[in-house]
């Protein structure tokens, strides 16, 4: 005899559970369609027109990208911005990522107090970015700001800071790209507090069977400490690297809005924002949009095309 077939409601349970299930999703969906899909594509679209927000969008083909190959190769405004992109990436990521393993490593030391130091390290990255902009400002002011004089206190030169468009990698001095930088590293307690817990999970028992070799701390730090941390690390060089991408409202405060002095903080980001809403250029910003996105892409997708060769995962998998 065969078993009598289960009941129905059990096939229809799926159903109704989603349709219970949506009004609950429904505002998250409507956030995402009106918030980020409609963006995404309109933004597709525009980066093909020509829209100056006051008239109808008129569809002009690739003349936007045009343009921006054409400032590339000689030189206009998108070549300037994708530079000082460059240079504040090229600094304050591989900066950031130093300085957080080592506050992180010195704050894994079984010391006293050591929740204060790991308190008053982590707080700069909570202050909001409008009041630590201010803060910095005012403390690299070429002429009455607290670190040119701490400088010609031990006998060295002031700097321009956010009044000089000088760059410290080509030996010219310390610019506002340069000042750019210093306040990226302000906030690096974010990176700080994930490397902690990364440390936190090295099982101890590599570091006692280093110890029976021989082997002393620094050479711990780089056959153990280093490379268990690399999947953080590369979790942080992505982030890093989009969030100097994206870096805007301090950019916007220290620059009244300008991008000067000389262009020397005219970003992506900042680039973008003026084509768009200062000279009501929203096709060729929508194509400076996408361009970043490419890029991003294609500077994402290398990285974890090479991951593979220096990111090491416990249990020897990727």
């Amino acid at each position: 005899m065969n078993p009598p077939s289960p009941p129905s409601y059990r096939t229809s349970r799926p159903l109704r559970a989603t349709i219970a299930a949506m009004p609950f999703l429904l505002p998250w969906l409507l956030g995402l369609l009106t918030l980020v899909a409609f963006p995404f594509a309109a933004s597709l679209y525009w980066s093909f027109c020509r829209y100056d927000l006051l008239s109808p969008p008129q569809m002009v083909g690739f003349d936007n990208y045009e343009r921006l190959a054409d400032e590339m190769l000689h030189g206009g405004g998108i070549a300037r911005a994708l530079w000082n992109t460059a240079y504040f990436a090229l600094l304050s990521v591989p900066l950031s990522i130093v300085l957080g393993i080592a506050l992180a490593v010195m704050l894994s030391w079984k010391v006293k107090g050591r929740a204060i130091f790991r308190a008053v390290f982590f707080l700069p990255s909570v202050i909001p970015v409008v009041a630590s902009s201010i803060l910095w400002m005012w403390m690299l002011d070429a002429e009455q700001g607290i670190v040119n004089h701490m400088l010609e206190l031990i006998g060295l030169a002031k700097q321009g800071w956010f009044q000089s468009s000088s760059e410290a990698l080509f030996l010219g001095g310390f610019g506002s790209k340069d000042a750019l930088v210093l306040m990226s590293l302000w906030g690096v307690g974010n990176f700080m507090i994930i490397y902690l817990a990364a440390l936190g999970d090295i099982p101890q028992s590599l570091y006692e069977a280093a110890a029976l070799d021989g082997a002393g701390p620094v050479r711990c730090f780089r056959h153990i400490t280093l490379p268990m941390l690399t999947p953080v690390i590369f979790f942080n060089l992505v982030m890093g690297l989009i969030q100097s991408v994206q870096a805007f409202t301090q950019i916007y405060i220290v620059s009244e809005g300008t991008g000067e002095p000389g262009g020397s903080t005219l970003v992506l980001s900042m680039h973008l924002f003026l084509s768009a809403f200062k000279y009501l250029d929203m096709g060729y910003a929508s194509a400076i949009a996408w361009m970043v996105f490419v890029l991003l892409m294609a500077i994402t997708a290398l990285l974890f095309k090479t991951s593979r060769h220096w990111v090491h995962y416990q249990g020897g998998s990727q």
